[in-house]
């Protein structure tokens, strides 16, 4: 079998886990059509139902930023609304294929792109409000597009850059191993090693610091769950991997406990924008000061999406020493690069993070101390230095990670 073939069946077996019968939703640029008739392949001979497909186009929607009304951004068409919440309310499950040029919306007016995200979280609410809850399964993946492969490889043809890349997603996704999903197997061992002891000790804070100038504590509220690798669909039991790649483990911070500063390690991508050399600082949980060196203003739009856009919803912690980073590719898309550094999110927190939170309302989420917000918007910290230090109910210090590591 050849690794792109495995690679499809990793991700339809093993990230989807599809369940007999159960309809399957892809969302992915036209480029890869290809890879994508092979997943529908798949998951129809492994007992899907229906396979559903939803084409996106990056240089017509950078069309319409350029030349469309402004006011339709705040608008979010009845159709979209009823495809993505219907099938979710039937537990369809959703693949989503991110593959986008980091450069294509360079120089939108972000503005723009923020009103247009925020359209979308409160049209699809009650999806989001199932996706984060594991109430359906869902996964991201990726495969090379040529404009994508010449972000990473600026210096190699189209040709080479699209090999390069498929190559660094292969094996950073273990798709290049004789049995990948054995591999994966063996993965979740190691995660569910690191998951055993973070929720078994219950730190109640964690103390980061590095010589790029992270300086920071996070408090985690009581009760709170860390996971990592498979998620379990709350329902139905079975298990999916929501990120193919993954190397974290990941808990929620307690809303009104992170004081210091924050150094952003790699460029974030969000709205299509590169923003680079970004940092925050914290007082009581909440976003008091902050600086980019590019695109300061995509940031601000970020932040200013609602209050909880200013509040972080996800730590998770990332070894420096693994298949991702050990490659030392700065890949320009999330996916691929919080998986290769510590990282945390602004904005909503995972409703699983805390005991009970998948059945719990907004007002019962933030009397745990989870964040809520219309946003979610991981950006990456880690770096080789990186020390986290937790802190005990008994005011205990443990090393967590040295040397950008896990010594626990």
């Amino acid at each position: 079998m050849q690794t792109i073939d495995k690679y499809a069946e990793l991700i339809i077996k093993t990230g989807i886990n599809i369940q007999e019968n159960q309809v399957l939703v892809i969302r992915s640029p036209i480029q890869c059509a290809d890879f994508v008739r092979k997943c529908s392949k798949i998951a129809y001979a492994t007992g899907a139902r229906d396979v559903v497909i939803n084409w996106v186009d990056e240089e017509s929607k950078r069309i319409r930023y350029d030349m469309a009304p402004k006011d339709i951004f705040d608008e979010i068409p009845e159709w979209i609304r009823t495809f993505t919440v219907g099938y979710a309310e039937i537990d369809a499950a959703f693949l989503y294929i991110d593959a986008s040029d980091p450069e294509l919306l360079k120089g939108v007016d972000p503005d723009i792109m923020s009103r247009e995200s925020k359209a979308n979280s409160i049209a699809l609410k009650p999806y989001y409000d199932l996706m984060m809850s594991n109430k359906i399964a869902w996964c991201i993946a990726s495969l090379p597009t040529e404009a994508w492969a010449k972000k990473v490889y600026p210096e190699l043809s189209v040709e080479l850059a699209m090999d390069k890349l498929q190559e660094a997603i292969f094996s950073s996704t273990r798709a290049d191993m004789d049995n990948p999903v054995k591999a994966w197997e063996s993965h979740q061992a190691q995660l569910d090693t690191k998951l055993s002891i973070l929720n078994e000790t219950q730190f109640v804070s964690l103390k980061y610091k590095n010589q790029l100038g992270t300086d920071v504590t996070v408090g985690l509220p009581k009760e709170h769950i860390w996971f990592g690798g498979a998620d379990i669909h709350y329902g139905k039991g079975y298990k999916f991997v929501a990120n193919i790649p993954t190397e974290e483990v990941y808990t929620m911070p307690e809303t009104n406990s992170v004081n210091g500063r924050i150094v952003s390690s790699y460029p974030l991508r969000h709205n299509g924008v590169l923003i680079k050399d970004f940092w925050f600082e914290f007082k009581d949980g909440k976003v008091i000061d902050y600086g980019a060196s590019e695109n300061i203003e995509t940031l601000t739009t970020l932040l200013d999406t609602d209050e909880g856009a200013k509040h972080l919803g996800e730590v998770a912690l990332v070894p420096y020493d693994s298949p991702i980073s050990n490659q030392n590719i700065l890949f320009y898309n999330t996916l691929f690069d919080e998986n290769a550094s510590c990282h945390f999110a602004l904005g909503r927190a995972y409703p699983i993070c805390i005991k009970d939170g998948e059945n719990m309302n907004e007002n019962e989420l933030k009397e745990k101390g989870a964040n809520t917000s219309l946003t979610h918007v991981d950006f990456m910290v880690g770096t080789e230095d990186l020390e986290i230090i937790g802190i005990t109910l008994d005011g205990i210090e443990v090393e967590i990670f040295k040397n950008g590591n896990f010594v626990i």
